[in-house]
Protein backbone atom coordinates (compact mmCIF):
# COMPACT_ATOMS: atom_id res chain seq x y z
CA UNK A 1 0.00 0.00 0.00
CA UNK A 2 1.39 3.36 -1.00
CA UNK A 3 1.49 6.31 1.32
CA UNK A 4 -0.71 9.30 0.67
CA UNK A 5 1.70 11.90 2.03
CA UNK A 6 5.49 12.01 2.21
CA UNK A 7 7.66 14.22 4.38
CA UNK A 8 10.25 16.51 2.82
CA UNK A 9 12.98 14.14 4.09
CA UNK A 10 11.40 11.19 2.31
CA UNK A 11 11.03 13.22 -0.88
CA UNK A 12 14.67 14.29 -0.73
CA UNK A 13 15.71 10.63 -0.39
CA UNK A 14 13.57 9.65 -3.39
CA UNK A 15 15.17 12.39 -5.50
CA UNK A 16 18.66 11.93 -4.09
CA UNK A 17 18.87 15.64 -3.28
CA UNK A 18 19.01 17.72 -0.12
CA UNK A 19 15.91 18.85 1.75
CA UNK A 20 16.93 22.47 1.23
CA UNK A 21 16.88 21.97 -2.55
CA UNK A 22 13.41 20.37 -2.37
CA UNK A 23 12.23 23.30 -0.25
CA UNK A 24 13.79 25.78 -2.71
CA UNK A 25 12.14 24.12 -5.71
CA UNK A 26 8.83 24.05 -3.85
CA UNK A 27 9.03 27.80 -3.27
CA UNK A 28 10.32 28.54 -6.79
CA UNK A 29 7.80 26.40 -8.67
CA UNK A 30 4.64 27.25 -6.73
CA UNK A 31 2.77 27.14 -10.02
CA UNK A 32 3.36 23.38 -10.30
CA UNK A 33 3.81 22.30 -6.67
CA UNK A 34 1.24 22.73 -3.92
CA UNK A 35 2.30 20.62 -0.94
CA UNK A 36 -0.08 20.60 1.98
CA UNK A 37 0.92 21.32 5.55
CA UNK A 38 0.36 18.91 8.41
CA UNK A 39 -0.86 19.93 11.86
CA UNK A 40 2.71 20.85 12.88
CA UNK A 41 3.14 23.08 9.82
CA UNK A 42 5.53 20.77 7.96
CA UNK A 43 5.21 20.33 4.20
CA UNK A 44 3.77 17.01 3.10
CA UNK A 45 3.95 15.93 -0.53
CA UNK A 46 1.59 13.76 -2.57
CA UNK A 47 2.62 11.29 -5.27
CA UNK A 48 1.68 13.94 -7.85
CA UNK A 49 4.03 16.44 -6.19
CA UNK A 50 6.82 13.87 -6.23
CA UNK A 51 6.29 13.18 -9.94
CA UNK A 52 6.47 16.92 -10.64
CA UNK A 53 9.69 17.16 -8.62
CA UNK A 54 11.13 14.22 -10.61
CA UNK A 55 10.27 16.06 -13.82
CA UNK A 56 11.95 19.20 -12.56
CA UNK A 57 14.97 17.15 -11.49
CA UNK A 58 15.25 15.71 -15.00
CA UNK A 59 15.06 19.12 -16.64
CA UNK A 60 17.33 21.01 -14.26
CA UNK A 61 19.91 18.46 -13.14
CA UNK A 62 20.07 16.05 -16.10
CA UNK A 63 19.42 18.44 -18.97
CA UNK A 64 21.04 21.51 -17.41
CA UNK A 65 18.10 23.86 -17.93
CA UNK A 66 17.76 27.08 -16.00
CA UNK A 67 14.93 27.42 -13.49
CA UNK A 68 12.97 29.70 -15.82
CA UNK A 69 13.65 27.44 -18.79
CA UNK A 70 12.48 24.38 -16.87
CA UNK A 71 9.29 26.16 -15.80
CA UNK A 72 8.51 27.21 -19.38
CA UNK A 73 9.29 23.78 -20.80
CA UNK A 74 7.22 22.04 -18.14
CA UNK A 75 4.28 24.37 -18.82
CA UNK A 76 4.42 23.68 -22.57
CA UNK A 77 5.60 20.05 -22.77
CA UNK A 78 4.36 18.42 -19.56
CA UNK A 79 3.24 15.15 -21.21
CA UNK A 80 6.56 14.72 -22.99
CA UNK A 81 8.55 15.25 -19.78
CA UNK A 82 6.19 12.93 -17.89
CA UNK A 83 6.85 10.15 -20.42
CA UNK A 84 10.60 10.58 -20.17
CA UNK A 85 10.55 10.43 -16.38
CA UNK A 86 8.49 7.22 -16.50
CA UNK A 87 10.91 5.72 -19.01
CA UNK A 88 13.90 6.60 -16.82
CA UNK A 89 12.20 5.10 -13.76
CA UNK A 90 11.51 1.89 -15.70
CA UNK A 91 15.12 1.69 -16.83
CA UNK A 92 16.34 2.19 -13.26
CA UNK A 93 14.07 -0.61 -12.05
CA UNK A 94 15.36 -2.92 -14.79
CA UNK A 95 18.94 -2.06 -13.86
CA UNK A 96 18.23 -2.85 -10.21
CA UNK A 97 16.71 -6.19 -11.16
CA UNK A 98 19.67 -7.04 -13.39
CA UNK A 99 22.10 -6.15 -10.58
CA UNK A 100 20.19 -8.46 -8.24
CA UNK A 101 20.33 -11.27 -10.81
CA UNK A 102 24.07 -10.73 -11.28
CA UNK A 103 24.67 -10.90 -7.53
CA UNK A 104 22.70 -14.13 -7.24
CA UNK A 105 24.81 -15.89 -9.90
Amino acid sequence: MEKIYYSIGEVSEILGESTSLVRFWTNTFERFLKPKRNSRGNRVYTNEDIETLKQLHLLIKSRGMTLDGAAQYLAQERKKVEGRVKALNSLREIRTQLDEIRRSL
